[in-house]
C-alpha cells in the first residue's frame, strides 16, 4: 500500500506539470510556480505519512484527539478572520500558504468515531454513540456554515458507514437516512447555489454547464492513447483544471489507458486497505481503517464522477494527483493512520510480557542442551 501511495505522489507531480503552467500564467506568475509549491510539498507528505505510521494505535487514537480539538477550533475561527474565496471561508492564511484545517479534522474525525462506536459495542457505561452523533454534528455544522457542501457529504456518508458496520439498530440507521434525506431537500430550497448545481447536472440546458462540457471534451478528444505530454486543450480554458479536473487532463494528454491505469492504482490501495481492515480482530482497528480508506477512495470516486459527468461539480481533489497544500498533507495523514493501524507488530507481545519472553529462550536454551 505504501509504494502504491509513493507511485500516486509521482503521478500528481507528472500531471501537475502538465496541467498547472496556463493557470500560473493566468494569474501572472513563473509558468511553473504551482509544479514547484507542489513538489516541496510531496518530501513533507512522505515525512508526515511514515512518521505517523510508526504510531501505536493509542498514540494515533490521542493525536486524533488533539488534531480534532485544534482543527474544529480553526474551523471557527476562520468563519470569522478567515480568508473568503468565492463565497466560501474554509482557509486560514498563514503568511503565503493557504491552511484548510477541515482537511486535517475529516480523518481525525473518522479515528475518534471508530473508537466512540467500538467503545459503546464494548462498554454499556460509556456514552460512545451519543458522544458519536455529538462529533458528527458539531463537524458537519461547521462544514455548512463554511460553506463546504461537498466535504459535508463525504463525511456524512463515511459516518454513515461506520454506524451500520458498528452493527447499532437499523431505526437509528432509518432515522438518520430520512434525516440527510431531509437535509439535502431543504439545501435545494433554501441554497440558490446548491440547487442550481442539481439543476444544471439534471437539465444541461437550464445553466451554465461550460466546465463539465469540456470535462467530457477531454476524454473525446483524448481517446485511448491521449493526444501526447503538453498538447492538451482543456487546461487553457478550465479554470481548476490543476486541482477538479486534473483527471480531464490526463484524459486529454495521455489518454483513456493511462486513465485506466490510474484508476487500478487507486482501486489497489482501497482494496488492499479494506482487506488489511477484515483480517483485524480488534474492532477500533477494523472501524478505523475501514473508514479512513472509505474517506479515500469515495472521495477519489466523487472526483472522477464529476470529471466523466456523473455528479455536479464540488470542487473535491483527487487524492495525491490534485494540487492543494492542505489536501496533500492531510491525505498522506489520512493514509499515514491507516498505515500504522495495520502494520504487523511482531515483537510487540514479547515486549508487554517480557518474562515470558524470557521463558520461551530459556527453554529454548534447555532444549539445546539436551539435544
Amino acid at each position: 500500500m505504501f509504494f502504491g501511495l509513493l507511485l500516486l505522489m509521482g503521478a500528481g507531480l507528472v500531471l501537475s506539470l502538465a496541467a498547472s503552467p496556463p493557470i500560473a500564467e493566468r494569474y501572472d506568475l513563473e509558468a511553473f510556480y504551482f509544479v514547484r509549491r507542489h513538489a516541496a510539498l510531496l518530501l513533507p507528505a512522505i515525512v508526515i505519512m511514515f512518521a505517523v505510521s510508526t504510531l501505536t494505535p493509542k498514540q494515533i487514537r490521542r493525536t486524533s484527539l488533539v488534531i480534532f480539538l485544534v482543527g474544529i477550533a480553526l474551523m471557527i475561527g476562520i468563519l470569522f478572520f478567515g480568508v473568503e474565496v468565492k463565497g466560501a471561508r474554509r482557509w486560514l492564511q498563514i503568511g503565503a500558504f493557504s491552511l484548510q484545517p477541515s482537511e486535517f479534522v475529516k480523518p481525525a474525525f473518522i479515528v475518534l468515531t471508530a473508537w466512540l462506536f467500538n467503545e459503546s459495542q464494548k462498554r454499556k457505561d460509556v456514552p460512545g454513540l451519543e458522544l458519536a452523533i455529538l462529533l458528527y454534528a458539531v463537524f458537519a455544522l461547521l462544514l455548512i456554515l463554511q460553506p463546504d457542501f461537498g466535504q459535508t457529504l463525504l463525511i456524512s456518508l463515511v459516518w454513515g458507514a461506520l454506524f451500520y458496520m458498528a452493527g447499532i439498530n437499523m431505526i437509528w440507521i432509518a432515522r438518520l437516512v430520512a434525516l440527510g434525506a431531509a437535509g439535502l431537500v431543504t439545501a435545494y430550497f433554501l441554497l440558490p447555489h446548491v440547487a442550481s448545481r442539481i439543476d444544471r447536472f439534471l437539465d444541461p440546458a437550464s445553466g451554465d454547464t461550460y466546465q463539465s462540457d469540456r470535462s467530457l471534451d477531454s476524454f473525446l478528444n483524448g481517446g485511448w492513447f491521449g493526444r501526447g505530454p503538453g498538447e492538451g486543450t482543456v487546461k487553457d480554458v478550465l479554470p481548476d483544471s490543476h486541482t477538479d479536473f486534473i483527471f480531464a487532463v490526463a484524459a486529454e494528454e495521455y489518454g483513456l489507458i493511462a486513465c485506466l491505469i490510474l484508476l487500478t492504482l487507486f482501486a489497489f490501495i482501497v482494496l488492499r486497505g479494506l482487506s488489511k481492515a477484515s483480517q483485524e480482530s480488534d474492532g477500533f482497528i477494523r472501524h478505523a481503517v475501514a473508514g479512513l480508506i472509505m474517506l479515500f477512495g469515495l472521495q477519489t470516486l466523487i472526483n472522477m464522477a464529476v470529471n466523466v459527468g456523473l455528479l455536479p461539480a464540488k470542487g473535491m481533489t483527487l487524492p495525491f494527483i490534485s494540487y492543494g497544500g492542505s489536501s496533500l498533507l492531510a491525505m498522506a495523514l489520512t493514509m499515514g493512520f491507516a498505515l500504522g493501524l495495520t502494520r504487523k507488530r511482531p515483537m510487540a507481545g514479547r515486549l508487554k510480557h517480557p518474562a515470558r519472553a524470557e521463558h520461551e529462550t530459556d527453554h529454548a536454551g534447555a532444549r539445546g542442551q539436551t539435544a
